[in-house]
């Protein structure tokens, strides 16, 4: 059972706070407000423990440059306690973006039953916005001699290979999602599109859903707006694959083990 529960309002069982201020996209975690008067966000319980998001006002540092990014985060502390920070994240850059509405222009209010910015003048509500995206594991072939078909994004960081992924349309279903982008991004035809697991994704906004698919029909032709190489490896030849922060890694280490 995972041990963060986010939440919109406090609950009585939390008997102590820890406080995540967000500094730009950096956080820094403490058991007391470091800014008095700076604004804060509940975001959830764990072990009897309330968070809150703290919005850090630029040019302000109560780290003292010790605040981590999310990814150097994410090997420091435990997967629920990263989680809590990544929600941090998103709930502090969400109120800093809709002081005023979009529609209008009026300055907002928030809403104290539910996570909402309504403006008093027009009545439109604004929710923190959250991007769905698909990604999958394309796999060929039975037994020893299955390949997973993994590939090169433009914007990674590094020469490494991961599965593909893609933002899901207005209108779409996730399964149809991951077959257009397949399509889209290596010119692969595939079926049996099985969904496995999720994971937050606070880069900035996203819920990445996991999924497998079998090949189909159709060779490799890479968009190279996306792709910079895809390939299909073998169990035992594999490439640099992502760090076990992602679930590509996830999805990718069940390939492997099962």
């Amino acid at each position: 059972m995972p041990r963060f529960i986010p939440a919109v309002v406090p609950t009585g069982s939390a008997v102590t706070s820890r406080y995540v201020h967000v500094i730009g996209a950096k956080v820094f975690v403490s058991d007391r407000l470091e800014i008095d008067g700076a604004s804060t966000h509940f975001i959830g319980v764990m072990d009897e423990e309330a968070w809150w998001a703290v919005d850090v006002g630029d040019g302000l540092d109560p780290s003292d440059g010790a605040a981590l990014d999310l990814f150097s985060m994410f090997a420091r502390v435990s997967e629920d306690e990263w989680v809590a920070a990544g929600r941090a994240v998103q709930i502090a850059e969400w109120a800093r973006t809709h002081r005023f509405c979009g529609r209008c222009g009026s300055p907002t209010e928030a809403q104290t039953h539910e996570r909402a910015m309504r403006c008093p003048t027009c009545g439109l509500l604004s929710y923190p916005r959250l991007a769905p995206a698909m990604i999958t594991l394309v796999t060929r072939g039975d037994g020893d001699d299955e390949e997973a078909l993994l590939a090169q994004g433009i914007q990674f960081r590094g020469p490494m290979y991961s599965c593909l992924a893609g933002f899901v349309e207005p209108g779409e279903t996730l399964e149809g999602a991951v077959v257009r982008e397949v399509r889209e991004e290596v010119g692969v035809e595939v079926e049996d599109v099985r969904y496995l697991s999720s994971q937050p994704w606070p880069f900035p906004h996203s819920l990445m859903i996991g999924f497998r698919a079998r090949w189909r029909s159709g060779d490799i032709v890479c968009d190279p707006s996306e792709i910079v190489d895809a390939k299909w490896f073998r169990r035992d030849d594999l490439p640099n694959i992502p760090p076990k922060i992602s679930i590509a890694r996830k999805l990718i280490d069940g390939w492997l083990t099962g």
